[in-house]
């Protein structure tokens, strides 16, 4: 098989494969055999018919697609690593000879990855990232865990006030006409959690249980229901039940029912070093954005279409998952929002545009720098996940791993490599 490149521009490569006539005829004799249980001949049992007999009675090319189709494949791969091109779309394919007797000649027209114009990655400049855990935010810290621990009681026949939890019915009307979704029984809401529209929980604090009141609102002008942006609405609301939070004492009892220390100044302490630890995580994250942000300020690269494509393909399966995770999908929401998917697509692919350029900016650094994922790097990172993950499924999946295909955790770790290179040679005022 000869392969020959013709041009590379425009982030596209054209060449030409030469399929040898010796080579093609191999892979019309694997078509036959393939495909010969198709073919019904009198004279002949089923799936015995002789190639010659089948190419008399429906045509010397008969086996010649299939043939294309065993053969391309290899053909393809092995001209793409001959000149090492990296392509980012399928390609396009035209069969410019297949005559027998002489060899196919086939041309390739396919999307590669595009150069990158790194710029000074070396001298990146940045401000420094710090967090403390400071007094303040340890207080906060175990004034949640002990709203999370609190029991809930009923209130007695007293004024509603911040934070009270609510049993209640409603009834919307914009207009004097009752609206869809704005009726609901037995719903529960918390004072304070701004889970209603602007204005709605502020007028239920002074009332009392069994009292039936109105609430006048005006629906914000970003609200999702296109027909309710803006308008004006009364709420007839019926209180049920008025409960509220009864929060444990912070002190060494309360640090043995939700931790393993003895002691409210022992279980402080392990707050404080978790704390410590996520902000440490956290500067480290926001330092890694910022240099890679800088990075890509000062490179240039001319981004095909089809990878921004891909990725806001990529974005929106992402999406999709965090909202099942939520227990909604992505139907769910387009409707909720009165969204189209074109106008997701729209939206994400900004984030699209910039993530692949992030990839390919520190592919391309990567590159330069010479760097390698050795087969140690692969053991490493497999027994670190193994630590952090002790489930037996998890072992058998990194089992799994080891028996096949690393490429995407090698691409992993080749990108915290070159992170690591720009940290370490960035500045930090």
């Amino acid at each position: 098989m000869n392969v020959v490149l013709e041009k590379k521009e425009n982030n596209k490569a054209t060449f030409n494969i030469e399929v040898t006539e010796e080579n093609f005829e191999k892979a019309v004799q694997k078509a036959y055999l393939k495909n010969r249980g198709r073919f019904n001949i009198p004279g002949f049992r089923k799936g015995k018919v002789p190639r010659k007999i089948i190419e008399m009675n429906y045509g010397e090319g008969i086996f010649y697609e299939e043939a294309l189709n065993i053969i391309l494949p290899e053909a393809y791969d092995k001209a793409i690593a001959d000149l090492n091109l990296e392509p980012v779309d399928s390609p396009e394919v035209d069969i410019e000879q297949l005559e027998k007797g002489k060899p196919v000649m086939i041309k390739v027209e396919v999307v590669i990855k595009p150069e990158v114009n790194l710029g000074d990655y070396k001298s990146i400049e940045i401000e420094k990232i710090e967090y403390n855990v400071t007094d303040e935010i340890l207080d906060n810290e175990l004034k949640s865990i002990q709203e999370m621990n609190a029991r809930i009681i009923e209130a007695g026949d007293r004024e509603i006030k911040d934070g009270d939890i609510l049993t209640i019915d409603f009834e919307g009307y914009v207009d004097g006409e009752q609206f869809e979704g704005g009726t609901a029984e037995n719903q529960q809401l918390e004072i304070g959690s701004n889970t209603f529209i602007p204005g709605f929980e502020e007028q239920l604090i002074g009332k009392r249980k069994g009292e039936t009141v109105e609430v006048n609102v005006k629906f914000p002008e970003d609200y999702f229901e296109e027909k309710l942006k803006n308008k004006d609405a009364v709420f007839k609301v019926t209180i049920h039940e008025v409960k509220e939070k009864e929060l444990p004492i912070l002190d060494d009892e309360f640090a043995k029912d939700v931790s393993d220390f003895d002691t409210l100044d022992e279980y402080k302490e392990s707050i404080k070093e978790r704390l410590e630890k996520d902000f440490k995580n956290k500067e480290k994250i926001e330092k890694e954005n910022k240099i890679i942000e800088k990075t890509m300020e000062i490179s240039e690269v001319d981004i095909p279409e089809v990878m921004i494509d891909t990725q806001v393909e990529n974005e929106i399966r992402e999406f999709d998952y965090r909202l099942k995770m939520q227990g909604l999908n992505l139907d769910q929401y387009l409707t909720l929002t009165s969204t189209t998917m074109d106008d997701l697509k729209d939206q994400l692919r900004p984030v699209a545009e910039k993530r692949v350029k992030g990839d390919l900016v520190l592919d391309a650094i990567g590159k330069a720098e010479n760097l390698v994922v050795t087969e140690e790097d692969v053991d490493a990172e497999l027994e670190k996940m193994a630590k952090e993950y002790q489930q037996e499924d998890v072992k058998r999946f990194i089992s799994d791993m080891k028996r096949g295909d690393l490429g995407y955790l090698k691409t992993g770790i080749m990108r915290d490599k070159t992170i690591e290179l720009l940290m370490v040679n960035a500045k930090i005022n």
